[in-house]
């Protein structure tokens, strides 16, 4: 279908890479606990615009480029490392408690929007991986029809499931709004998500 070969597989995988959880991840729910849906689906937004960078990049063979400049490669990895790492100390840094600091912190989709796609663009690795997808489920004879179709597909169902993920995630922050104990664990854990993605993107980086 589509000029996909093994389509219902390739249908499979996609979902399965959405469930891993990864920095993008973080960055949705975090977002939509501090603000709610508007800026839940704005991180959605960032991370989707990252993503469909790096699908069209690897399509275009930038993936190439960067495995032939391994400084550039290795640049842009202690770079996301560092930033997730900052993210996840602004996370751990919050207060709770203090209605002033909360209006403070009051902000728009758009700003998680840019978070969210700094953090997907600095994972460089995702090129690396749709290259390495794509190939799997393209017939020889393919063309950039087909391409296009793959890139489709994973955008949808990326959506799809991360405005699922804003919906739910919400519907807990509302519950632990009576439970500031529970928001700070929470918030708390995110950051040492954070911070522990970006310690293994610099390890991996060595």
């Amino acid at each position: 279908m589509f000029g996909i070969q093994n389509y219902l597989s390739f249908i499979v995988a996609i979902l399965i890479f959405q469930l891993i959880p990864g920095p993008g991840t973080i960055a949705i729910l975090n977002a939509t606990a501090k603000n709610g849906v508007r800026a839940g689906m704005g991180a959605v937004l960032g991370t989707l615009a990252g993503d469909l960078i790096y699908m069209v990049a690897a399509v275009a063979g930038l993936a190439a480029v960067m495995q032939a400049n391994p400084m550039l490669f290795n640049a842009m990895q202690w770079f996301g490392a560092a930033y997730l790492c900052w993210m996840g100390l602004q996370l751990l840094r919050t207060r709770f408690g203090d209605p002033e600091k909360k209006l403070e912190t009051k902000q728009s989709g758009w700003v998680y929007f840019r978070q969210a796609f700094a953090v997907s663009l600095t994972n460089p690795k995702v090129i690396l991986f749709f290259v390495a997808f794509f190939p799997l489920f393209l017939r020889a004879d393919a063309s950039s029809t087909t391409l296009a179709a793959m890139m489709a597909h994973v955008t949808l169902l990326s959506l799809i499931y991360q405005v699922a993920l804003v919906l739910i995630g919400n519907w807990a922050a509302r519950r632990l709004e009576s439970v500031p104990s529970l928001r700070q664990w929470a918030t708390r854990v995110a950051g040492v998500a954070l911070i522990g993605f970006g310690i293994k993107l610099a390890l991996n980086n060595r």
